[in-house]
């Protein structure tokens, strides 16, 4: 009898919960889940690193604001205050002045050119460097087809128009606009529909045409602006507290890139295919007006970034390094692209 009740006993024990050790980090996000492509990357990387670990290794996707509000979210991260973040870099760009070329930059390379100076060009080796002390660690995630130029009230007919107009824009874009007479702000997300709400900004723009669909963009103003100059293409990463990052085990830092450079390929596939389908519900079910810059609008924004790159250069030793960096690959990719390409 008494060897029976031991038997049970012990049975009893196999099938008891084992306290789990499981490494559980939360991601504070700058962009909501549930937006296509900027969030929703995110979300996939949390969920797929989860279970392919196993539940080892425990990502929790946290939308904006759920840890730190997303104005604070470089510090946190760097402070170790958070251990990881959803971000764009370019939001850094007024601690680290390099920042914006790392995201994505006026009249920049497409994804081929821009993810070869990432991955084989020394791009990411670079990034890593400059905010090494920051304690930060970064991994390309996921990667955006080009944006609209802008959400414009009113028709814009040349530069004079853009004068004095309160415009939402992201990264160097946004210095480009205030060489026009643009009064430019780079909020984030949220906080533009809130100033689009009150007023307190009269055009704006936020990303691609499915992103800005889901934003209700077109609630705001009717006249959509093509192309966008300011971000052919953008980079988002998954950064972590580079104490939390070397803090990993080696196949735990491997899964998390793995699942990253799976989910670049997937993102430059879905944010090319799903754009017709969000044009055609802007324009069929919401009244939006599509423009295309005319050829001399283009080149008065080109004119400007040079003045913004020559500015920017100037005053910082670091942006000078990079774009000194990305325009030598460029230049040597030229020949290539060129040659291999039907433009």
């Amino acid at each position: 009898m008494k060897s029976a009740l031991f038997a049970l006993g012990a049975a009893m024990l196999t099938l008891a919960p084992v306290a789990s050790d499981a490494r559980e980090i939360e991601i504070q996000s700058l962009y909501p889940g549930g937006l296509v492509l900027l969030g929703e990357g995110g979300v996939k990387l949390a969920e797929r690193v989860t279970q392919l670990s196993g539940g080892d290794l425990e990502l929790t996707f946290r939308n904006p604001g759920e840890l730190v509000p997303g104005t604070e979210i470089w510090d946190a991260l760097s402070s170790g205050a958070i251990e990881a973040s959803w971000y764009a870099t370019g939001f850094a760009e007024g601690i680290v002045p390099s920042a914006s070329l790392f995201t994505s930059f006026p009249f920049g390379p497409d994804i081929r050119e821009y993810s070869a100076w990432w991955y084989q060009g020394g791009g990411r080796e670079l990034w890593n460097e400059i905010t090494e002390p920051y304690n930060i660690h970064s991994e390309l995630c996921t990667v955006l087809a080009p944006e609209a130029s802008g959400w414009f009230r009113e028709e814009i007919t040349g530069p004079e128009d853009l004068d004095g107009l309160k415009m939402r824009v992201f990264g160097l874009g946004a210095a480009v606009m205030q060489k026009l007479g643009v009064a430019a702000q780079s909020l984030p997300p949220a906080d533009m529909v809130t100033a689009l709400n009150l007023g307190t900004i009269d055009a704006a723009e936020l990303s691609m045409p499915s992103s800005d669909l889901a934003y209700g963009m077109y609630e705001h103003a009717k006249h959509y602006y093509f192309p966008g100059w300011h971000q052919q293409n953008s980079f988002i990463m998954f950064m972590m507290n580079k104490d939390s990052w070397d803090g990993l085990e080696d196949n735990e830092r491997l899964l998390i890139r793995t699942v990253c450079d799976a989910l670049v390929a997937e993102t430059v596939a879905q944010g090319e295919a799903i754009q017709m389908d969000a044009l055609e519900t802007l324009v069929n079910e919401h009244g939006v007006i599509l423009h295309r810059w005319s050829d001399d609008m283009l080149d008065i924004y080109r004119a400007a970034w040079d003045e913004v790159v020559a500015e920017r250069s100037a005053q910082s030793e670091e942006f000078a390094r990079v774009w000194a960096h990305v325009s030598a690959f460029r230049e040597n990719f030229t020949q290539w692209k060129e040659l291999g390409f039907v433009e």
